[in-house]
């Protein structure tokens, strides 16, 4: 039995009026950027005592990563790539290599207890219509056993997915709680990781799609802004497919950047160059299609020419990045050769960034990512590289499955995005 969610059909953004906007951006050197470079502006009417569920700032400010955990066990489709497993392997790798609170004491916070997110928490982002029919939704989940939620059929949900998708909310949402806490206190804050499931980033506003039910990293920015006084807020997206849920919710919206990088042609079809916000958000979407095969060399480089310059310009006061691991050169659902050193990298690069332009305010939500001993080592390395320490990614990966990237191509989509974008 399914049931499917109405869901406006996205459209995709054409070539029309590229010149426009790129003359929009460049006009006087900075153009559209001019509003964003002022000092950082933290509100502190948040604080610990409006949570009790929150560890204390001296446990905050002593850690160097805070991760939390939500696996949605009930929120499982048997064979389906997005599945139960998913979380449970991550943590399995991170205890045996010993990346735990257990085997470091206070340098690692597990944060256990947390507010889940409220129906206004999601409502932020989408349209409360489907926050309140996916709810009622879940006593067909639960007399069926399994519902499609989106007419494609992609998106599942069982009984329990409503609840299991307002946890995931909130973990992320505690997690900027907590780093942005922790900067009021520390110069070198904890960086945050929540490992949750379901995704996000393809919820649309009006509706789930492509195994994501609520937009996490979406929802979690726009709390850093209403309970925490931040303007300015930068999301990359390093996910193998396009973000085009984050991506539509802050399309006009000039105070949040979305980068995101992506393999060209890959679902859901949507991240052209062109699209690069509208409105008052136009010239603050960033995304930078990579050609099919591209690796290590294409994330470094798109890295160090793309998204640097960009975050130094925008100046954000918090960073935001949906992880996806399924650029990984063994995972099933694209054809990017990403390394689990590829990710160490990424995650190190950012945090360094992080700390350059935003006190070091930075947290990572799990996205994609279906080969499970890929994604848990990828993730496991990741910590380490948050954690300052060497990676372990040539234990794992094996040369051999790699080959040639295209680099003309790469070359090519690195000088176009440099160009609309006046890097």
């Amino acid at each position: 039995m399914s049931m499917a969610l109405t869901i406006q059909p996205l459209s995709l953004p054409g070539s029309g009026g590229l010149s426009r906007t790129r003359r929009s951006i460049c006009k006087n050197g900075f153009g559209l950027w001019r509003k964003h470079v002022v000092k950082p502006n933290i509100c502190c009417s948040f604080s610990t005592e409006k949570d009790p569920l929150l560890p204390s700032i001296q446990e905050l400010t002593d850690a160097r990563l805070i991760y939390s955990v939500s696996p949605a066990l009930g929120h499982n489709k048997e064979s389906h790539p997005e599945c139960s497993a998913r979380v449970p392997a991550i943590v399995t790798a991170l205890e045996k290599n010993e990346l735990i609170p257990k085997f470091r004491g206070s340098e690692i916070l597990e944060l256990s207890n947390f507010k889940i997110a409220t129906i206004e928490d999601i409502a932020n982002v989408h349209e409360k219509a489907y926050v309140l029919g996916l709810e009622k939704a879940m006593e067909e989940a639960s007399n069926s056993g399994l519902i499609f939620i989106e007419g494609s059929g992609p998106t599942y949900a069982t009984s329990t997915t409503f609840q299991d998708s307002l946890i995931a909310a909130g973990a992320g949402m505690a997690l900027v709680d907590s780093v942005i806490i922790a900067s009021r206190n520390s110069l070198d804050p904890p960086t945050g990781f929540a490992l949750i499931r379901p995704p996000g980033h393809h919820a649309v506003p009006k509706g789930p799609m492509g195994f994501c039910v609520f937009g996490n990293v979406a929802i979690a920015a726009r709390h850093a802004q209403r309970a925490h006084g931040l303007k300015r807020v930068f999301i990359i997206d390093f996910d193998v497919h396009h973000g085009n849920g984050t991506n539509d919710a802050f399309a006009e919206d000039p105070d949040i950047f979305f980068l995101s990088t992506h393999q060209d042609g890959s679902y859901p079809g949507t991240g052209k160059m062109s699209d690069i916000g509208k409105g008052k958000g136009e010239g603050t979407t960033l995304n930078l299609p990579l050609p099919g095969g591209s690796g290590d060399i294409a994330m470094r480089t798109a890295f160090e020419e793309i998204i640097v310059p960009c975050v130094q310009r925008f100046k954000p006061d918090l960073i935001l990045v949906s992880a996806g691991y399924d650029a990984h050169v063994l995972d099933p659902l694209a054809n990017l050769q990403f390394t689990t050193g590829t990710y160490y990298s990424l995650a190190k690069d950012i945090k360094r960034l992080a700390k350059e332009v935003c006190g070091g305010r930075c947290v990572f939500f799990l996205e994609g990512g279906y080969n499970l001993e890929s994604l848990s080592s990828s993730v496991a390395d990741s910590f380490r590289a948050l954690l300052g320490e060497e990676s372990l990614a040539s234990e794992f990966d094996n040369p051999a499955y790699l080959y040639d990237e295209p680099m003309r191509k790469l070359r090519d989509a690195i000088e176009r995005a440099k160009s609309i974008h006046c890097l």
